[in-house]
């Protein structure tokens, strides 16, 4: 809790509803198959594109090039394994080129995959077009699209909603939240994106601060330098966090403890209560063991007379959250894809829930887009996002 806030103001619920987890370990076998499969993906991919792109550009120079993308692709796996475990500047640089080749590859895709049905088109119509006209254009625009993308992803706006809340006090109308979620600092954010971030929490005047997971990357980094701008929030009645699923990728506790040091408050799967609003924190490990989660909202001993808030990094097992009386929860995780195709697949495994405000019985749900990116640093189609909530 920050050093303005007054105790009387915010009980807490001593002791914590659950201890905390050391997160979920990953054994090398199960990174090892992991790494296979998504490498296998992105030179398969690639293979597509280079081979559309010589077919239809009808240039031996052109082939001689493709091991710059192949290259790219080979690259991602590895250098998110390494930044896993160490971190310097040429791992940062690699991971970084590597993430963008990503983004870009995913546009490029696309444009291979509609060169052939045109041409196909061309051809029976008996058009004078060669394949090269037909293939440039497209790859083209690829480009187009992922120079956009990348300066759409670092642009952050605002998002300004209202939220009913049953048996809301008096004193808590018109005050406003702010939720922010996905910084990702690591290997492509470092601490001037968290300064940022900081600055633009900072001049919003939220009442409380709520940080939903994955502050962090998962990356082996000096987390404490990363974060070190986010000392300087301040909120009237604190700055609270819990954990994504990548502080889940180690030892939690690494984590925690920098933020703690921070001046923000963990909610290590606990309840607080700020002037008769019930704010619970869970971990992410946690709210998807749905036993676990269950058990930790039924020591927190909700009172229904009065309005409860929900910090769970994923929109998931929301009946379990429904079920005990929560009013509202706040999520991120989705990213909402970031982008096409990856927005269609958030929204296939989230549904409505993959983002924005959405109800589920009696339970209300904010899902945030986040404020930052994970792998390919591009956004088509979504928004970098600061959620502040007003309750009214």
């Amino acid at each position: 809790m920050n050093p303005e806030t007054s105790p009387a103001e915010i009980q807490s619920a001593p002791p914590p509803l659950a201890p905390g987890g050391k997160g979920h370990h990953f054994s090398g076998r199960q990174i090892a198959i992991v790494a296979s499969i998504i490498l296998a993906i992105l030179l398969v991919a690639t293979a597509f594109v280079c081979a559309t792109w010589g077919f239809f550009w009808e240039g031996a120079a052109v082939r001689k090039w493709q091991i710059v993308p192949f290259s790219l692709s080979a690259l991602f796996v590895p250098a998110t394994i390494i930044g896993m475990r160490q971190s310097d500047p040429v791992v940062r640089f690699l991971y970084r080129i590597s993430s963008v080749w990503l983004g870009v590859l995913s546009f490029c895709v696309v444009a291979a995959g509609a060169c052939w049905p045109l041409l196909g088109i061309v051809r029976l119509a008996g058009l004078g077009i060669s394949p090269r006209a037909i293939a440039a254009p497209l790859f083209a625009i690829a480009a187009a699209v992922s120079i956009y993308g990348i300066l759409n992803a670092s642009r952050i706006r605002i998002s300004r909603i209202d939220v009913e809340l049953p048996n809301l006090p008096e004193r808590w109308r018109e005050r406003r939240a702010a939720l922010v979620t996905d910084l990702h600092l690591g290997n492509l954010n470092g601490a001037g994106f968290a300064g940022h971030v900081a600055s633009r929490l900072q001049r919003l005047g939220a009442d409380v601060v709520f940080i939903v997971g994955d502050l962090f990357d998962g990356t082996q980094s000096d987390v404490g330098r990363l974060a070190a701008p986010l000392k300087r929030l301040r909120a009237p009645f604190g700055v609270y966090f819990v954990t994504g699923n990548h502080e889940e990728f180690t030892d939690r506790q690494r984590y925690t403890q920098i933020v703690e040091q921070l001046g923000i408050r963990v909610l290590n799967n606990e309840k607080v209560t700020i002037e008769d609003v019930q704010v619970i924190g869970v971990h992410d490990g946690e709210t998807g063991e749905p036993d676990f989660f269950r058990r930790i909202l039924e020591r927190a001993e909700l009172d229904p007379e009065r309005p409860s808030i929900l910090l769970a990094h994923k929109p998931a097992n929301l009946p379990i959250a429904e079920k005990a009386g929560i009013s509202l929860q706040l999520s991120g995780h989705t990213h909402r894809g970031q982008f096409w195709p990856w927005t269609l697949i958030a929204l296939r495994v989230y549904g409505q829930f993959a983002y924005g405000l959405n109800r589920f019985g009696k339970l209300m749900v904010y899902t945030s887009s986040g404020v930052g990116t994970w792998g390919p640093p591009l956004r088509v189609g979504t928004k970098p996002e600061i959620v502040l909530l007003r309750f009214v």
